[in-house]
């Protein structure tokens, strides 16, 4: 793709047949390049049992091919019909053992049934053989958002038996390896393993988290080689990713695709604001700009390439309760936002906005009287203006001044065995997402662009590459880490990389299984230091910097949720905690090991201790200078090596910045001498190509 596709989710069905002609005039006037279309409405394509209607979506696709509109074709696996429930109620999906997800909404079915695989296989060669040569047609998405629920059907769980036999061999490995000694819980045989319902066995927790996502991936998998035995050469294959689904393994399911697509929704209006206000905490919609970043770097990460954005916000986002449509301007911060970090794609959910069903208050590009309005406008400037940009910014390379480390192995650890606890002091199942994104935000308030790499990734890279490509590596929460990972991270130091270690990181093994080692495990003596207990903090901690430390702390530094009993044992202590019994202890210690350096920081920081955190760690990369609190410039390579900068100001009131080096205005067209004056208005947004050095 040259060009960063543009356009939206749409559904023709949905609304009445003498829309059509209106809804793609004004799509291509708003520059729309390409549709998705298909995949929600399965009782459509084949109203009842083997009689199939695939003839309603020709005047959609013939209207975008005389529009130079491109379609991506959905296979509408993710919804059944009504009859598929009917004829075959086995085939329901069970969030418990023998309690079947009621029928009504979508994605009940428990995929992996003979019964169901041969309707799905069925459509899907029905659908894609009537439109595969249409010459509209660039690509296809398989399913929708998959691995919604943990399947508990009688099926699976046997195929979890089956899989836990090939994995282990044996009951005496898998009592041993489990320690299932525990509890009176050894094994005689394979059938005397217990379903998941009543489990409180961490390591059969991690087996089963990871088996979910193995049936996941290997469903799109499926889909995706039933779809290419009909796809041209020039079509690609790809899912829509939601990040937060439990039964996903981005890396793992991104391999058997052509490019990853995801869906980035987030909270607009103040949720967008600089500085951030107060978070309520992230989830499958993400609060605060930094979380926009770092859901738009977890897509990059899935294959380390440039992604495609199949849905994301064109008015307010959630159900009849939740309206908070955009700010004039926001829509273009976040799709330069997106384009910045790696979008080859900015597809809005969804076109016009629905008069019935589920989501009649997810607001789409039209409103519900269909007349184009506020939204439509802004959205068109956006289509205009990637337009302008051209070639320029399909495909481009976003910086990275560091790097962390993603772990859904210690995820998964981490919601069975929680570290952290919520205020009430129950246990918060978003630990591994709470510690993660400390370290992410401090690395953006220090104005730092982040690369997320899945630990395979990383490992699977010779360490002195690694270190000279990431000279700053951060793995924190990385709880669950096998003995080569170990042993990858200290040769990454040894062979002058900087790695930073969290809490939580290291203390378990590829089980989940407490490591006996001193921690952290197989690093303490290159750290420099080690820790035997631990606590949970009631508070947030204030942090002060050790004398002569070059870490410089600002007023408001704090640990907050957990501390580390961080025995310094000749490394260096940036810093320690104020208090009479934390005191003794510090809170980030440092040391070098071979060519390089390994830095602890045993507590989960707050964004003052994160920023300040950061900006020791990569001094001087700053190009752009002290920026004001609501502005932030963002970098990336396009493919014929230019360089091109993405000036955001994510407030009200009007700034002005220097350009430190002479720029080109790419959607204005002015030029600009280094020194000049660049004027932001309120949401405002600058794609500048650099013209000297």
């Amino acid at each position: 793709m040259s060009r960063v596709l543009f356009g939206a989710a749409y559904y023709p069905e949905y609304h009445p047949a003498e829309l059509l002609k209106t809804d793609l005039d004004l799509m291509a006037e708003a520059r729309f390049s390409v549709i998705r279309v298909g995949e929600s409405v399965w009782s459509t394509w084949e109203p009842d049992n083997g009689r199939f209607d695939l003839d309603w979506l020709q005047p959609t696709l013939d209207g975008a091919q005389e529009r130079g509109i491109g379609v991506i074709l959905g296979t509408p696996t993710y919804a059944v019909p009504p009859w598929l429930a009917r004829l075959y109620p086995e085939i329901a999906g069970e969030r418990a053992t023998g309690q079947r997800i009621g029928w009504g909404a979508r994605q009940e079915m428990d995929f992996t049934h003979p019964a169901f695989r041969f309707h799905a296989e069925r459509v899907i060669r029905k659908v894609v053989e009537r439109y595969c040569d249409h010459p509209a047609v660039i690509g296809y998405q398989v399913d929708n958002e998959p691995g919604l629920h943990l399947l508990h059907n009688h099926g699976v769980f046997q195929r979890f038996v089956d899989w836990l036999r090939r994995t282990y061999g044996d009951v005496e490995t898998l009592n041993r390896e489990w320690g299932l000694v525990y509890w009176s819980h050894r094994l005689s045989d394979w059938a005397d393993l217990w379903t998941p319902d009543g489990n409180a066995q961490p390591q059969y927790e991690q087996a089963w988290r990871r088996f979910q996502a193995d049936q996941v991936t290997e469903f799109i998998a499926w889909q995706a080689g039933i779809v290419r035995e009909y796809a041209r050469p020039d079509h690609f294959v790809t899912t829509c990713i939601s990040y937060d689904r439990p039964a996903v393994a981005d890396d793992d399911l991104t391999r058997r695709l052509d490019v990853t697509a995801g869906n980035p929704y987030y909270t607009m209006q103040d949720g967008l604001g600089l500085p951030a206000a107060q978070s309520a905490g992230q989830h499958w919609k993400t609060q605060d700009t930094w979380a926009f970043y770092r859901v738009a770097d977890r897509m990059y990460s899935s294959r380390q390439e440039p992604f495609l954005v199949t849905e994301t916000n064109a008015q307010a986002i959630g159900p009849s309760w939740v309206n908070h449509p955009a700010y004039d301007g926001q829509w273009r911060q976040a799709a330069w936002a997106l384009v910045s970090r790696g979008a080859s794609m900015i597809e809005y959910w969804q076109w016009r906005t629905l008069v019935f069903g589920t989501e009649t208050y997810w607001g789409g590009v039209l409103p519900h009287s269909g007349r184009p309005g506020r939204t439509y406008r802004e959205i068109a400037r956006v289509g205009a203006e990637l337009e302008k940009a051209g070639d320029l910014v399909g495909g481009l390379i976003p910086d990275s001044d560091v790097a962390m480390l993603y772990s859904h192995p210690s995820k998964w650890a981490l919601t069975a065995q929680p570290a952290l606890a919520l205020p009430d002091g129950g246990p918060d199942r978003r630990s591994y997402e709470a510690i993660f994104d400390a370290f992410y935000r401090g690395a953006f308030e220090a104005r730092l662009q982040t690369r997320v790499l899945h630990t395979g990734q990383a490992v699977a890279r010779d360490p002195a590459e690694a270190a000279a490509l990431h000279p700053v590596l951060v793995a924190a929460g990385l709880y669950v880490a096998d003995d080569v990972t170990l042993e990858w991270l200290q040769a990454y130091a040894r062979a002058g990389g900087h790695l930073v270690l969290g809490v939580r990181s290291c203390y378990a093994d590829h089980e989940a299984r407490a490591r006996r080692d001193v921690q952290p495990a197989r690093l303490a003596q290159a750290a420099g230091a080690w820790y035997e207990e631990f606590s949970n903090l009631s508070g947030d901690l204030p942090v002060r910097a050790g004398d002569g430390s070059p870490l410089h702390l600002p007023e408001g530094a704090a640990g907050t949720r957990w501390a580390d009993g961080l025995q310094a044992d000749g490394a260096d202590v940036l810093a320690g905690y104020d208090h009479p019994h934390f005191g003794r202890f510090g809170a980030v210690t440092t040391h070098t090991h071979g060519e390089g350096r390994i830095t602890y920081v045993g507590t989960v920081p707050n964004p003052a201790l994160g920023a300040a955190l950061f900006r020791w760690l990569i001094p001087g990369v700053r190009p752009w200078g002290a920026l004001p609190a609501g502005v932030t410039v963002t970098g990336a390579t396009a493919r014929d090596g230019r360089r091109v900068r993405f000036v955001h100001h994510w407030s009200w009131e009007p700034v002005t910045i220097a350009a430190p080096v002479a720029v080109y205005d790419v959607l204005n067209g002015t030029e600009h001498t280094a020194g000049a004056e660049l004027r932001l208005g309120p949401w405002d947004v600058r794609v500048l190509v650099e013209t000297s050095p």
